[in-house]
């Protein structure tokens, strides 16, 4: 099997339930591809003992490394965190997912695979053939379809889904995301950087997606709101900048 210098990177927070059974998948999946590191990205949002936890499993095993990013701010400083501490490590591939087994670990040998046949970025999507959305409100499959719908309208864009998390990237489009200066605070996110990455060879890959987080917030919808209308008359205004 092909071995391939990747890393995963995960924030976590109050994952404590769910750790187990998590952990337990993708130290399957690691094994079975025989390669790969993951980061665990944790800040003072976790309350319960899910850093202690990872802690534990990084001395157990070293391809489990525990980063500890006390100056977080939001969910989006986590994820960056994480792509910077993968990117200086030196990884050719870094690929972002959720805890709580929100997202599929067996999903990883299919990022693996697109992001070796030319593509620069691969992203997960529920809203193709094969993907699924599963144990999630209205509410939320309702913001995640809309939010495609209207991002599509308003932005240009053409993706199946513009506002899942599961995504991989080329080192080089990781270190141009971190070089951009992004404007989001919460889930509009993975959205903005869907947009901003448009233009490069990327795949969209079928995962399934189980939602038992809690509901979003007033302030994400909001701060989604904001970024999503600033990108919209940068583009009517010709003054939007994606990432070349």
């Amino acid at each position: 099997m092909q071995l391939f210098n990747f890393s995963i990177i995960v924030p976590m927070a109050n994952e404590a339930e769910d750790f187990v059974s998590f952990t337990s998948s993708l130290t399957s999946m690691l094994d079975r591809l025989n390669c790969g590191t993951v980061y665990f990205i944790i800040d003072n949002v976790s309350k319960d003992n899910t850093l202690e936890l990872c802690n534990a499993l990084s001395k157990k095993d070293p391809r489990f490394k525990t980063v500890f990013c006390d100056k977080n701010r939001n969910v989006v400083d986590a994820y960056l965190a994480g792509y910077r501490v993968a990117y200086e490590a030196g990884h050719e591939i870094i690929i972002e997912m959720d805890a709580g087994m929100s997202h599929d670990p067996r999903a990883i040998p299919m990022f693996l695979r697109v992001l070796n046949e030319g593509n620069e970025c691969a992203f997960g999507s529920r809203f193709i053939n094969g993907g699924s959305i599963n144990q999630s409100s209205f509410k939320r499959v309702f913001l995640s379809k809309f939010g495609t719908f209207l991002s599509n309208v308003l932005l240009g864009s053409k993706m199946y889904d513009m506002t899942s998390g599961y995504q991989g990237f080329h080192a080089p489009i990781v270190k141009q995301i971190l070089d951009y200066g992004l404007l989001s605070k919460a889930h509009f996110y993975q959205t903005e950087v869907r947009y901003l990455l448009r233009k490069k060879r990327f795949a969209e890959i079928p995962i399934h997606y189980r939602a038992p987080s809690p509901s979003v917030s007033q302030r994400a919808i909001t701060n989604s709101l904001s970024v999503l209308f600033y990108y919209f008359i940068k583009r009517i205004t010709f003054r939007a900048k994606l990432i070349d």
